[in-house]
């Protein structure tokens, strides 16, 4: 899969028609017995048992799952993350380098095939973004093709699912070169990100201290914006919902997510040694709370965090609730994909960060929802746990394009996002 020598179209210029052949009916995920925004994690608890059996044992036979060098990873300088974070991080024989690479796949979520790759890639992309790396050396894509699709469609499906996911990491400055495909009953895209440093470029998500503030740089409720969209037509479960939200609000949010889910975390991560970041992760598949607490687990300090604060595409908040909060979206479990990067920063540097976020993404047409980043709570004394207050208030992010979104950028009041 060589890379295209013009230049990749940025997210805003891609029409979610003008991806489709003619005459292409849309993938539907749930024609393939999948659910949009389906969770295809294994439970955390259930997978850090599973993984527990990757991690090397010491030679004396008292090791235990968490402790992180081999004899071999004993001799080699420089830092060292293993199993349970967003990329692992691995020092080199070769004049204190590291090699930090990651993987990650999942099923479809929106109807767009083209799309669907660039959100594929931005999300592989963004454990390296978590670790406050902007440079990735190379990418391979992994591609299951469901044996249930026709041969026509699949001819008009995989090349735009493919075409995305080399577009969007051709804009992260990095290439596809390789990979795997197979056939399998359902799609599945994703792929490998690799990139050689030296320590000077990465964070190590293990250093945050109190004081601390939390700042997350995407909105959430993708989860049920995907489904919510779903939902038009389906006149049982739009009953639910159709008092709390509109279904041009539900299109306008479903646009939101995929746009947002296609948005690279690249700027927060060069934003992040700017403002001198202690520590961070990527808010995907385990929700905001899963992924805030394993963070916390890794932290050296004895720290806690409180989350006050949840950034939330407009109306989503609402439609969750309608349905009996089916996706927990108030409790931070209902699973993201492609989502912000969650960044303990020092306290006096918070505001700036959210400031300079905001601007970079008006400037980039829009790029990253409205507003660019968020805090949403404090890192205290505690016991390497995360938790959201009781009542923590909800910040309504309108969709780009929006009405409330031109109010929003038009308006000359201080940024509610650094309040």
């Amino acid at each position: 899969m060589s890379g295209s020598t013009s230049p990749p179209p940025t997210v805003e210029a891609v029409g979610t028609e003008g991806c489709f052949p003619p005459g292409y009916k849309p993938f539907k995920p749930e024609e393939h017995g999948l659910e949009r925004g389906f969770r295809c994690k294994v439970p955390q608890e259930a997978l850090l048992k599973l993984l527990a059996g990757l991690e090397p044992d010491r030679a004396d036979g008292t090791g235990k799952a968490g402790d992180q060098a081999s004899e071999f990873g004993q001799q080699l300088p420089g830092p060292r993350l293993g199993i349970g974070m967003d990329s692992a991080v691995i020092p080199l024989r070769h004049g204190g380098l590291s090699l930090v690479q990651t993987t990650d796949f999942f099923y479809p979520l929106v109807e767009d095939p083209y799309m669907m790759g660039r959100i594929a890639c931005a999300n592989v992309l963004s454990d390296l973004y978590a670790m406050g790396i902007t440079e990735c050396d190379n990418m391979l894509m992994l591609l299951s093709v469901s044996q249930k699709m026709n041969e026509k469609d699949r001819e008009r499906v995989m090349p735009l699912m493919i075409r995305g996911f080399r577009d969007a990491a051709e804009e992260g400055g990095t290439s596809v070169t390789g990979g795997q495909t197979v056939i399998n009953p359902w799609i599945i895209v994703g792929g490998v990100a690799s990139v050689v440093c030296q320590p000077n470029e990465f964070i190590m998500p293990d250093g945050a201290v109190p004081g601390d503030v939390l700042v997350l740089t995407k909105p959430l409720g993708t989860r049920v914006a995907v489904n919510a969209y779903l939902w038009i037509d389906q006149p049982e479960k739009w009953n639910k919902i159709k008092l709390v939200v509109t279904k041009e609000e539900v299109i306008e949010a479903y646009q939101e997510a995929m746009f947002s889910m296609a948005t690279l975390n690249r700027t927060a991560a060069g934003l992040m040694h700017k403002y001198q970041a202690h520590a961070a992760t990527d808010v995907t598949g385990f929700g905001l709370l899963g992924h805030a607490n394993n963070l916390a687990r890794q932290q050296q300090n004895e720290v806690a965090f409180v989350i006050h604060n949840l950034p939330i595409i407009a109306k989503m908040a609402a439609i969750s609730k309608a349905c009996g909060n089916l996706f927990n979206l108030l409790q931070g479990t209902s699973a993201e994909t492609s989502g912000g990067l969650l960044v303990c920063l020092p306290r006096e540097q918070a505001a700036k960060f959210c400031s300079e976020m905001k601007n970079l993404s008006s400037g980039a047409g829009g790029q990253g929802a409205v507003g660019g980043a968020w805090i949403i709570g404090i890192v205290e004394k505690g016991d390497r746990h995360a938790r959201i207050i009781d009542k923590p208030r909800i910040i309504e992010v309108p969709p780009r394009g929006s009405q409330a979104a031109n109010q929003e950028n038009s308006s000359t009041s201080p940024d509610p996002s650094v309040s």
